[in-house]
């Protein structure tokens, strides 16, 4: 289990569910847009401070990114 590669792929598969390009989800949550692409790329580590304002503004519970293979909520 790659815990950098799990959430980077929720969080990519969770914004375009929403129908949110990065620019505009990296301004939702308040982090840079090239921090989002980082994420997404398996690039970065992320605090749990940034889990929690990803997740916010996803509008999910935070551990629902950390999950494998999580089915999108309907």
């Amino acid at each position: 289990m790659d815990i950098i590669k799990i959430f980077g792929s929720n969080l990519k598969r969770y914004r375009i569910k929403q129908g949110l390009s990065q620019e505009k989800f990296s301004a939702l949550c308040g982090l840079h847009r090239t921090y989002i692409s980082d994420i997404e790329c398996f690039q970065r580590n992320v605090s749990l401070e940034n889990i929690q304002k990803i997740a916010e503004a996803l509008g999910i519970e935070p551990y629902k990114l950390l999950m494998e293979n999580e089915a999108l909520d309907e």
